[in-house]
């Protein structure tokens, strides 16, 4: 299981880094915060198109080396470039171009340029090494499978906010670059090269052979038909995942993008022996006391995931409470403590409402908080919903999908995956390899005995995945525009510290320090917006609740 999802680990470290130091980074460079929210459309966008494009391809890939592996080390070795590049804009810039006004514009250009490479690319390693757990893992293990994957993504998110706490100068010197910023893109393109790589040897994928009617490539245009004829005709509990999904996401898309630079922005707002204008270094500043708080949640994280998924039940118990013939009997001494213990835990659908609820309160109080001690407490609190955010969603989606594949589905344009058969009284061609997969069309009257109820294949684990992305996706982009909104009426211009030696846009120097240290936070009111959306998904799993009990 470790080495199944150690991949997230790179992968949840990069996206660490990316979210503590890019936002003060591209403050720094001169964007004022409503323009550096448009940037962050990347991340949406990358996974609007990536995900289910990445999810089609790799489901109908019949690499030697697998489906999901060649997509991850390929976008491994992008990820890493991109953000080598990203670390050293200017430095490339300033090589072709002298000291100007052009010269700055391209420099934001290629930093902005480079996040959108990092964040394309990355999303097609999240989408296929998601996909892998759900193919590699049986019906059972589902929800174990998640919380290994749950448990690696806190490990990276700590690891990331860990190292981006330390001032890497003084521990590492100019070895790997002469800022925090540098250092820590380097620290982490090596990082998820070396996760990927771990999964991509450790995992034996097995390899799809199509038959000769299914032997046809499709086009761009047939990809494309396909997702969204598969997003129309989502089976209910698919799309009700994926509402829930929508929802949460609204919340926690200014979370996991501002919440470090909030925390940055209330210390020195609110402390009066703070100044930022006399660091040397104000990114790297801003970055170390946003990761602080980020590193707490992150250990929130981690406990949450490691003890959770023995405090929950896994749905695939509760879908087969009552389909048991034995009932295990504990020693009698400890049978009444056994009693209310496996009565008493809540399961996996409770859970994930009440996490949203608990994400909800904490945010509803974000635009009241005046400390830097106050900030970190909300932001750790979050650490809780978060673990069930990276495991819930994908357990349920990943039982559903393996219950459809299980012993055989039929597909949007109907076909059907499914085990190559080995009957024994086959002489007319060798005994295929267990490592093989074989795509048939309309091949509804082969003998399924051998496949049990349990049996999981995953071959459609990429589009529906994809599709779940969407639904992550989609709603970055309502939040994307709804923190502009915020900026451009809160704080419109330069951010007046980061960007030292200029005022912000048409406002005095002594407007300015009123505004920054008087006015509203706008990421405070983003993070206020999202709590509301938080509830909205609380009452959409609850619905999803009532769907569960009448399909059961």
């Amino acid at each position: 299981m470790a080495l199944l999802t150690f991949s997230l680990v790179g992968l949840q470290f990069t996206w660490g880094i990316e979210m503590t130091y890019c936002t003060p980074y591209l403050l720094q460079l001169g964007l004022t915060k409503s323009k550096t929210s448009l940037v962050w459309i990347a991340g949406p966008l990358s996974g609007l198109v990536m995900g289910p494009i990445i999810g089609v391809l790799a489901d109908n890939s019949k690499s030697k080396y697998g489906r999901r592996r060649p997509f991850m080390v390929g976008g491994g070795i992008v990820v890493a470039i991109g953000l080598l590049i990203l670390g050293w804009t200017k430095e490339i810039v300033g090589f072709f171009i002298p000291e100007s006004e052009l010269r700055r514009v391209l420099t934001i250009t290629l930093a902005v340029l480079s996040i959108y490479l990092v964040d394309f690319a990355i999303n097609a390693i999240q989408s296929t090494s998601r996909s892998l757990i759900v193919d590699t893992l049986p019906i059972p293990k589902q929800q174990k499978g998640s919380a290994w994957a749950s448990r690696m993504i806190a490990i990276g998110h700590l690891a990331g906010y860990g190292v981006s706490t330390l001032d890497l100068l003084k521990v590492l010197g100019k070895t790997l670059g002469d800022s925090q910023f540098k250092q820590c893109t380097v620290i982490a393109a090596l990082a998820l090269l070396l996760s990927v790589g771990v999964t991509s040897w450790a995992v034996d994928e097995r390899v799809l052979i199509a038959s000769k009617d299914a032997d046809v490539k499709s086009g761009a245009v047939k990809v494309v038909a396909k997702i969204l004829k598969t997003t129309w005709n989502l089976p209910d509990r698919i799309r009700a995942i994926c509402w829930v999904q929508f929802w949460a996401w609204i919340g926690w898309f200014p979370f996991l993008f501002y919440s470090s630079t909030w925390v940055g922005e209330t210390y020195y707002r609110y402390t009066p022996t703070a100044s930022i204008a006399e660091s040397s270094d104000a990114l790297g500043d801003i970055g170390r006391i946003g990761s602080l708080s980020l590193l707490i949640f992150s250990i929130v994280t981690f406990i949450g995931s490691i003890f959770l998924p023995f405090l929950v039940r896994s749905p695939d118990d509760d879908a087969k409470r009552g389909q048991r013939n034995f009932t295990p009997r504990p020693p009698a001494a400890v049978a009444p403590l056994a009693k209310f213990l496996q009565g008493s835990k809540p399961d996996l659908l409770t859970s994930w409402m009440l996490s949203h609820l608990i994400f909800a309160g904490a945010m509803f109080l974000a635009p009241f908080v005046r400390s830097l001690h106050m900030a970190t407490v909300l932001v750790s609190i979050c650490g809780i919903p978060w673990a069930l955010a990276c495991w819930a969603p994908f357990t349920f989606m990943g039982t559903e999908v393996n219950r459809m594949t299980a012993p055989s589905t039929i597909l949007a344009n109907g076909s059907s995956y499914r085990r190559l058969p080995n009957p024994s009284d086959d002489f007319s061609a060798p005994a295929p390899s267990p490592s093989l997969l074989r795509l048939n069309h309309l091949d509804r009257d082969l003998d399924d005995d051998e496949d049990s109820e349990d049996s999981s294949t995953g071959e459609t684990a990429g589009i529906y995945l994809g599709i779940l992305n969407l639904f992550t996706t989609l709603p970055q982009f309502v939040g994307t525009f709804i923190s502009m909104i915020v900026f451009e009426i809160l704080e419109p211009g330069r951010h007046p510290e980061l960007h030292k030696g200029e005022d912000a846009e048409g406002v005095g120097k002594d407007d300015v320090t009123k505004k920054v240290t008087e006015g509203p936070n706008g990421i405070a009111v983003c993070l206020f917006i999202g709590a509301i959306c938080a509830v909205g998904a609380a009452y959409a799993t609850q619905r999803m609740r009532g769907l569960y009990k009448r399909t059961r």
